[in-house]
């Protein structure tokens, strides 16, 4: 143990965003990153932060997640792991209230039941603990259907609509509004954006790296990778990852 901690870099934790970083958007991660990760895990602290929930983070990473990284921060950091152990958890439900989110909800269902895309499928709104993920297409969409609407909705700005209709309509609720991935976005209280984690580990690590790919604002590596509380870096893929970490830390 004392041997492989000589080689580690102190006070330096490295993050990173799943999809389109760690895997290839909504896939599962491939057998290049898997070996590279514990060959970085020898150099230095390493993190995941996603968007998505637990049991998805799960699916792509891999049943091991936990095992993988020094810290694991599922929904934003809604839900956070130190090692294998629960450090923290936050509830949308008590945040908001049972009426505000019922308001929400029917708002934004009356909203997807009339729009006119050319494909609609189920699961329009997944609830997770901390944030609801809102889908026009539905989640349950096949691949080639979501490479579709992502398309379609590059062209005719569905979700960046929805969202600002919504901006307008929940004023009171002081929410934050974020479209990550290809099908959806992410609704979350102001500041339960990826920064949320950053609570657990600053005062761990006075260098704090992030990895994402997602970085415009608007979308969800924004907050993050613009804080002044890490460095952030751009990436276009996990094979952009991997090198550009090799240049960093190796």
């Amino acid at each position: 143990q004392r041997a492989f901690m000589a080689e580690r870099k102190p006070g330096t934790l490295v993050l990173f965003d799943i999809d389109g970083t760690l895997t290839m958007p909504r896939l599962k991660m491939g057998p290049e990153m898997r070996a590279f990760l514990p060959e970085l895990r020898k150099r230095v602290a390493i993190g995941v932060v996603g968007g998505s929930d637990f049991p998805k983070a799960k699916e792509q990473v891999g049943e091991d997640l936990l095992d993988l990284f020094d810290y694991s921060f599922p929904e934003n950091g809604l839900m956070a792991f130190k090692g294998k152990e629960t450090i923290a958890v936050q509830s949308l439900k008590q945040h908001l209230g049972e009426a505000n989110l019922k308001r929400f909800i029917k708002f934004t269902l009356h909203y997807i039941a009339d729009l006119d895309i050319p494909v609609q499928r189920g699961t329009f709104i997944e609830f997770r603990n901390g944030m609801m993920n809102v889908s026009p297409i539905g989640r349950n969409c096949s691949q080639e259907e979501r490479i579709a609407f992502n398309e379609y909705d590059l062209e005719h700005k569905i979700r960046a609509t929805m969202v600002s209709k919504l901006q307008e309509e929940f004023a009171d609720l002081n929410l934050s509004y974020s479209i990550g991935g290809q099908i959806s976005f992410d609704v979350f209280p102001k500041g339960w954006d990826k920064t949320f984690c950053l609570q657990y580990v600053e005062k761990d690590f006075p260098e704090i790296h992030f990895f994402g790919d997602k970085t415009n604002p608007g979308e969800n590596d924004y907050e993050i990778y613009t804080s002044e509380r890490t460095k952030g870096h751009k990436v276009e893929s996990p094979e952009d990852t991997i090198r550009q970490c090799k240049e960093l830390f190796f």
